[in-house]
């Protein structure tokens, strides 16, 4: 095998195909940077598709009707890493996502902040709202869902909740992770999840491996679940059983984590390959294997 892409949910069919065709486009490029660029293109392939409505352009806003992207990029080489979050009317966010890491000396830009990066670095504002976005704000504002102020308790996700695209590729040891997410759906403004958080929501080291997540941001986070499994596959665990293992710690010191869905997709150094999930039966994944497609599914050991 010389090459594995790998990505969340039933729109990951559209990431790895997508990151597949970059990877092919020019063979006769440095490997590392086709990594990249493969794979941040099959983030921003997901980001694109206004079908998928937890991602990018048609992905379901905050509760003020306002669509905010989280985005992040990490290749495993030299830990470079570049975010963006709560960034409001830019398209890839993912694209942003990498010229935070390869313009700036940060790791991560967020808010208005974030927007005027993106004006100097050239990228035209646009509307990231659909109508069937717009259509089911509405809805909702209609039903008056929403809390009117803020609990200090530690409460249940929205209803209707978002799935990340966690992309992840491998090329001979190389590693590169990304992710991309519109957040929860009718979030309070500003609010920013896991996804862009690195050790959170992804993380990659060529000496022992990279990990995304996906699903409810602030349990994922409180593990810093990506950190975890990479740390597990350096410790000599599988790809696999470095997701399990880390989703039955989650799961045992907070056993009311297993209400919300928190999955990880891995890829050892070895180019190995494993998923878990709280909610297996509700999870899976799509790989490519050096152009070879297939759907997997999570399981319990």
């Amino acid at each position: 095998m010389q090459t594995l892409f790998a990505a969340t949910w039933w729109f990951g069919q559209i990431a790895v195909e997508a990151a597949q065709r970059r990877w092919q486009e020019s063979p006769e490029r440095d490997s590392a940077l086709r990594l990249l660029e493969a794979v941040v293109e099959g983030a921003a392939a997901v980001e694109r598709d206004p079908q998928v409505l937890s991602v990018g352009y048609g992905g379901l806003p905050n509760r003020d009707g306002e669509v905010e992207l989280d985005a992040a990029v990490m290749e495993g080489g030299r830990l470079r890493a570049g975010a963006v979050g709560a960034v409001r009317g830019f398209l890839p966010a993912i694209y942003l996502a990498r010229a935070v890491m390869e313009r700036t000396p940060h790791l991560m830009l967020v808010g208005d902040g974030a927007a005027r990066f993106a004006l100097c670095a050239g990228y035209e504002p646009q509307q990231l709202l659909t109508p069937e976005s717009l259509r089911r704000w509405h809805e909702w504002r209609q039903q008056q869902t929403a809390p009117k102020e803020v609990s200090p308790e530690r409460g249940s996700p929205p209803a209707e909740s978002h799935d990340t695209v966690g992309v992840l590729g491998w090329n001979a040891g190389h590693l590169v992770a990304a992710c991309t997410t519109s957040g929860l759906a009718w979030k309070l403004p500003g609010r920013v999840g896991d996804s862009p958080i690195v050790g959170a929501g992804l993380y990659a080291d060529n000496e022992a491996g990279a990990a995304v997540c996906t699903g409810v941001g602030e349990e994922i986070w409180r593990f810093a679940l990506a950190s975890r499994v990479v740390e597990a596959m350096r410790n000599g665990y599988s790809a696999q059983r470095a997701c399990q293992q880390s989703i039955e710690f989650m799961l045992r010191r907070l056993p009311d984590v297993a209400a919300h869905q928190c999955a990880v997709i891995a890829i050892r150094a070895d180019g190995t390959f494993g998923l878990a999930a709280t909610q297996p039966e509700k999870f899976e994944a799509f790989l490519c294997r050096d152009g070879v497609i297939e759907r997997v599914r999570a399981h319990q050991e």
